[in-house]
């Protein structure tokens, strides 16, 4: 078993986790949080969303956000277009790639967006098409893609069959998303052994939500498959709205004490992360969810102590 040497993050903290938050953050502190990461080496971070305020309120300052922080050398800054109007922000505000977002579960797709899952993505062709004209990366992502709240289990060829259609609408990187996290580490398996079929395991990112504790296993195994590009989010930012109390995305500090305990480089300085994560966490008025992170900052006070 060969795991990669290298393996990208990407930092969904600013947008999929931050957008449920029920606080209004400021923007100030938004922008301080994006820097951070972007200081702490993290080479993509999503920091925005150009959907409608009126659904997402806590996205409201994207144009302003993306118009204040400072870039970053050579980090990529991703905002979610939900169509052209979203994604003619998005061009306005510079963001260096858009995501384009789809669901494997056909109940997922008509109960959010009342379409089937194949006019979902064909909505995308035109944003595509602009995307790849103004030298903007294009990334899709995949919801649902290991289950669903309302159907349940997911079959790997739907997941597949999505993967397809992001392809051919010329996706530089398709995201496999558990959404709910319920996925394993066999299921895991299975659906990256299939989709890799189809589109290149290089450009495949895993995104884990820690819903049921499985995150970090199934991280590990997709590593296993050759898998090098996975989400994260810092503090464990964004809870699981199909799971009341239930943690939402796997904390960056977490994935990298993984990596690093594996040898495995990301170019990340996760000192620096720790501090964005409890920095992000006083901020909110709670402790950070990240078990590294918190570990990291109880030893060291207790170093200072000493």
């Amino acid at each position: 078993m060969h795991l990669p040497t290298h393996v990208k993050l990407v930092e969904v903290g600013p947008r999929d986790g931050l957008q449920n938050e029920k606080q209004t953050i400021s923007l100030d502190i938004k922008r301080e949080l994006v820097n951070r990461l972007a200081d702490a080496g993290l080479p993509n971070i999503e920091a925005a969303s150009f959907v409608s305020p009126k659904w997402v309120p806590q996205m409201a300052t994207s144009t302003e956000l993306m118009a204040s922080i400072d870039r970053h050398p050579g980090t990529l800054y991703s905002a979610l277009v939900p169509n052209m109007k979203g994604f003619e922000a998005a061009l306005a505000a510079r963001a260096d790639e858009v995501v384009i977002f789809g669901a494997a579960s056909e109940a997922f797709s008509q109960k959010n967006i009342n379409c089937s899952i194949a006019e979902s993505i064909e909505r995308f062709r035109e944003v595509a098409i602009a995307a790849t004209s103004n030298g903007l990366r294009l990334r899709g992502s995949i919801s649902c893609a290991l289950g669903c709240p309302y159907q349940g289990e997911v079959n790997p060829e739907s997941v597949v069959d999505v993967v397809k259609r992001m392809r051919d609408l010329g996706c530089d990187e398709i995201d496999i998303a558990d959404t709910i996290g319920v996925g394993t580490a066999a299921k895991v398996q299975r659906v990256f052994e299939q989709v890799a079929k189809e589109y290149p395991l290089t450009q495949l990112a895993g995104h884990f939500h820690d819903t049921y504790g499985q995150a970090l296993t199934n991280i590990y195994a997709a590593l296993t498959m050759g898998v090098r590009i996975f989400h994260a989010s810092v503090a464990g930012l964004g809870g699981c709205p199909y799971a009341k109390g239930a943690t939402g995305n796997v904390a960056t500090e977490d994935v990298l004490y993984l990596l690093d305990g594996l040898g495995i480089s990301t170019g990340v300085d996760i000192n620096a992360v720790v501090d964005a994560g409890q920095f992000i966490s006083q901020h909110l008025g709670r402790s950070s969810t990240s078990r590294a992170g918190n570990a990291i900052t109880a030893r060291r006070a207790s170093e200072l102590a000493t």
